[in-house]
C-alpha cells in the first residue's frame, strides 16, 4: 500500500470528514414515514380481513345448504335456522329475516345482504356484502 492511500482514509482527514457528513442520518424521516405507512396497511388488514373471511365461510355454508335443500326439499325454517346459526357463530351482524329463501319447484335460491361496520382510529365505515347460491335438483 502506498502512503497516500493511508493518509486519505485516516481519521481526521478531509475525505473522512466528507464521508461522515454524508452519513449523518438523513434517511431517518423517510424510514419513519415508510414504517408508519406499512403499520397502517397491516392494521387495516387486521381490521378488514376477518369480515371478508367470515363472508367467505358464510357463502360456503349457504352454498352447501342450497345444494342439500335442492336434493332433499328441506323446509325453509330449517334452512333459515341452520344459516342463522352459522351467522351467529361467525359474528355476522344480520337478522334471521334478512335470509331470503326461494323455492322454484325442487330448485332453491338462498340470498343474504348485510353490512359490517368497520371502526379504525382513522376511518369509520361499512362494508356491504351480498351472497347468494342456487341449488338445482338433479331430477
Amino acid at each position: 500500500m502506498n502512503e497516500n492511500s493511508i493518509s486519505k482514509n485516516a481519521p481526521g482527514s478531509a475525505a473522512s470528514s466528507r464521508r461522515r457528513i454524508r452519513e449523518r442520518g438523513e434517511g431517518g424521516l423517510k424510514a419513519i414515514v415508510i414504517t408508519a405507512i406499512l403499520s397502517m396497511i397491516v392494521y387495516t388488514g387486521f381490521k378488514v380481513a376477518p369480515a371478508y373471511m367470515n363472508d367467505f365461510q358464510l357463502h360456503d355454508k349457504i352454498q352447501q345448504e342450497a345444494r342439500f335443500a335442492a336434493g332433499t326439499n328441506k323446509p325453509e325454517d330449517q334452512l333459515r335456522d341452520s344459516i342463522y346459526k352459522e351467522m351467529q357463530e361467525l359474528g355476522i351482524p344480520a337478522k334471521k329475516e334478512d335470509i331470503k329463501i326461494e323455492y322454484n319447484g325442487r330448485d332453491v335460491k338462498i340470498s343474504l345482504d348485510y353490512v359490517v361496520p368497520i371502526d379504525m382510529f382513522y376511518y369509520h365505515g361499512e362494508i356491504h356484502f351480498s351472497t347468494s347460491s342456487e341449488g338445482k335438483s338433479l331430477t
